[in-house]
């Protein structure tokens, strides 16, 4: 029961329900929203869902300082319930328009564009909010089982979205995330305010937004978990795009099977954040390993000759995606000063989201020029060169070094060099 220990706590386990029926609202909306893109809106232009997910993820970049400042500085509850309701009202926007059959492209992008700028505003508050439910030596389990959460919802959302739109069409979608958008509102105004751990706050003046780069260009370690969520998160993790080329232009297949091989994937995540939750706490080794190992399946489901072989190679992606999300998500919560907590995790949502308005239309270039098995190629490259990187930076700046021991029970394992002792 180590894996739910969060779950003993009153205000986190309303904040996991909540949190549960909403990402399933979201994950809903994303794949009707990339169906209604690339096969209602285009004739499968990959090239617009890839820029539809730029819009929506890029304000990442540029309001990232300031959604973390405004993250330490409010009160955090009171900053997602406003989110919350401007997700909602957004959603009802876009499902009204395409239920009244005016949408076109470009309204798509707009409605993108704005949740992004919202979102930019919630990703913070809602990563560190969770320092305000549980105790610090529970923070890397309720971390885990957000993601479990997450993940878990994409196991039901999309397949969900996917009938709901052959059926019904996406705009229904859409103004049913909007309604599970209820369910946060509901939950952060139902919570023991006596119970919520006061975090730290900034001490007032000019230069806060400078000393969260301060304190990050000082954190090596910090400096390289983001490198290598930059990358995987810049050109691994467009999962919209790969998979649905490969479902419709590579298999031929509908929304249907774009829905179900979305969920089949989330099986693995769901593996990944669970495994995780089992964790003490989140170590470098996991974040690079995962890295590698993400790249690996990437390969293989793009060298996947048939549809079912391709849904079960999503699996193990699923797995090591969420395994290195989530571990370097709980490695920088758990290593940051409460008072940075915000600005840090701001930055690393804008490094780890952010980049996807530079990758997704590069990955949908790839996908419409060489083909969708070649989008997961650059997959599977990004994978391999964020762990190449991470090993390179733990051999060159801390003396660590393979090494094959045939007497322990694990015979390879990384040694400071000089040292007997194996390195944290």
């Amino acid at each position: 029961m180590s894996t739910f220990r969060s779950l003993g706590i009153h205000n986190y386990r309303l904040w996991f329900v909540g949190a549960l029926i909403s990402n399933i609202g979201t994950w809903m909306q994303r794949t009707a929203q990339d169906w209604l893109v690339y096969d209602i809106l285009t004739e499968q232009n990959a090239s617009a869902l890839g820029i539809v997910m730029a819009l929506q993820l890029g304000p990442q970049l540029v309001i990232a300082p300031w959604a973390g400042l405004i993250a330490d500085t409010v009160d955090r509850r009171k900053l997602l319930v406003t989110t919350q309701v401007a997700m909602a009202v957004l959603g009802v926007g876009l499902g009204l328009m395409v239920l009244l059959d005016v949408a076109v492209l470009w309204h798509v992008y707009a409605f993108a564009l704005a949740l992004g700028v919202v979102s930019a505003f919630d990703a913070p508050a809602r990563q560190v909010f969770v320092s305000d439910l549980v105790r610090d030596d529970y923070l890397p389990n309720a971390v885990a089982l957000n993601s479990a959460s997450f993940n878990g919802a994409r196991l039901v959302g999309p397949a969900i979205a996917g009938l709901l739109t052959a059926g019904v069409g996406p705009g229904w979608v859409f103004m049913i995330n909007a309604l599970t958008f209820g369910a946060m509102v509901y939950v952060l105004l139902a919570m023991r305010s006596t119970e919520l751990n006061a975090h730290a706050r900034p001490v007032p003046g000019k230069g806060r937004i400078r000393a969260g780069f301060r304190y990050v260009r000082h954190r090596p370690d910090l400096m390289m978990v983001m490198l290598a969520i930059f990358i995987v998160g810049t050109f691994g993790l467009n999962f919209a795009v790969f998979i649905a080329a490969m479902a419709r232009t590579e298999f031929g297949q509908g929304a249907g099977v774009f829905g179900v091989l979305s969920s089949v994937m989330a099986v693995g995540s769901v593996a990944g954040a669970l495994l995780s939750a089992r964790r003490d706490r989140p170590r470098l080794r996991f974040i690079f390993g995962a890295a590698a190992a993400f790249g690996i399946s990437c390969a293989l489901a793009a060298l996947a000759p048939t549809l079912e072989l391709f849904g079960v190679a999503l699996v193990p992606v699923g797995l090591f995606a969420l395994t290195l999300m989530t571990s370097a998500n709980a490695y920088v919560q758990t290593t940051t000063e409460p008072a940075m907590r915000g600005r840090v995790m701001a930055l690393y949502f804008a490094i780890f989201l952010g980049g996807t308005p530079l990758g997704a239309p590069v990955v949908g270039w790839v996908s419409d020029m060489f083909g969708p098995r070649w989008s997961l190629g650059v997959a599977a490259a990004s994978g391999l060169v964020a762990a190449g990187a991470g090993i390179f930076w733990a051999w060159r700046y801390h003396d660590v070094r393979l090494r094959y021991d045939r007497s322990a029970p694990r015979r390879l394992r990384l040694d400071h060099a000089g040292s007997p002792d194996p390195a944290p």
